[in-house]
């Protein structure tokens, strides 16, 4: 039977959220900090994460968080870890990271319990950074409490501070020729919040790259373009991959885990993409895989939605 978050929360509860935003934005570092990330060629950059929450269609409850860590530049899947977990906080616009976030903490904090010689170098993240209403997005937090240099990877513009999807906006993006091709996204303070990035050749729309966490815009742009295959960057790309085929599989199971059991585990054959890339379908912007099993969608109640 399909479950639904709770309502939307208390004021009270929501002046919590904002002042713990506050607190924690104010320990955002949006420079570059790793030796990897001031050569150009990014030597020295090994292992490149990516994170996912993928909902079972219907249920804005049960989830499957998802973490992989792929080899750089190679892009093979190392490390895998999808769990099913219970997100009872509601979706409120600005809070995402409230409601994804601890699951997403706690499946670092395995991998730094359990592989730490797999820990990824950074973290692509399905969502945004510093552009978000309050400058600090789900990447930005995830940054912060893992310490991780971060990236936020959008695919649909979050408009905030005057920037808007509009007329002007969309002929910015019709004048975007090759992949790599990026227009900044200013807004009405002035402020650089992030950047439109073509990611592919072929790709019709742009992603929305931001500052999370410990790196800079450039190189964040230059590393989520250096990860695409396709539209969408390799490490979001296979940890919802895989998230989604966690839950199918799960689902045809009669003995279905209960909230909390995991797969985790070092990837012995990494499988980085589906058999025949052109297959590849998009719902509401998200890669999915064809399958017999139950479709999911992204996250609930909002598809649309990326902070």
């Amino acid at each position: 039977m399909a479950r639904e978050a709770a309502g939307r929360p208390p004021e009270e509860t929501l002046s919590l959220w904002k002042r713990e935003q506050a607190l924690l934005r104010a320990r955002v570092v949006t420079r570059d900090t790793e030796a990897w990330q001031r050569d150009p060629a990014f030597s020295g950059l090994r292992r490149v994460g990516g994170v996912d929450v993928s909902f079972v269609k219907g249920d804005s409850v049960s989830a499957c968080a998802s973490l992989v860590v792929l080899s750089y530049p190679a892009l093979e899947v190392l490390y895998e870890d999808c769990r099913m977990v219970s997100l009872t906080a509601p979706y409120v616009s600005g809070f995402l990271a409230f409601r994804e976030l601890p699951s997403l903490v706690d499946a670092v904090q395995r991998l730094r319990e359990k592989e730490p010689h797999l820990m990824p170098q950074v973290l692509l993240v399905d969502g945004n950074g510093v552009l978000h209403h309050q400058g600090f997005g789900v990447a930005c937090h995830l940054g912060v409490l893992t310490d991780l240099p971060c990236i936020g990877v959008a695919k649909k513009l979050l408009q905030v501070d005057g920037l808007e999807n509009n007329a002007r906006h969309k002929e910015k993006i019709r004048l975007l020729q090759a992949g790599g091709d990026t227009f900044p996204l200013m807004g009405d303070s002035g402020a650089i919040l992030g950047m439109a990035l073509k990611s592919h050749d072929h790709s019709t729309k742009p992603l929305y790259v931001s500052v999370g966490h410990k790196v800079s815009l450039e190189v964040a742009v230059r590393l989520t373009r250096s990860c695409c295959r396709f539209r969408i960057p390799e490490p979001v790309r296979q940890a919802d991959i895989r998230s989604r085929d966690y839950i199918r599989r799960i689902l045809g199971d009669p003995r279905r885990p209960a909230p909390g059991q995991e797969r985790g585990r070092k990837v012995q054959k990494p499988d980085v993409c589906p058999k025949g890339g052109s297959e590849e379908h998009t719902v509401e912007g998200r890669l999915e895989t064809p399958s017999p099993g139950p479709r999911t969608h992204p996250k609930a109640p909002d598809p649309g939605t990326q902070e």
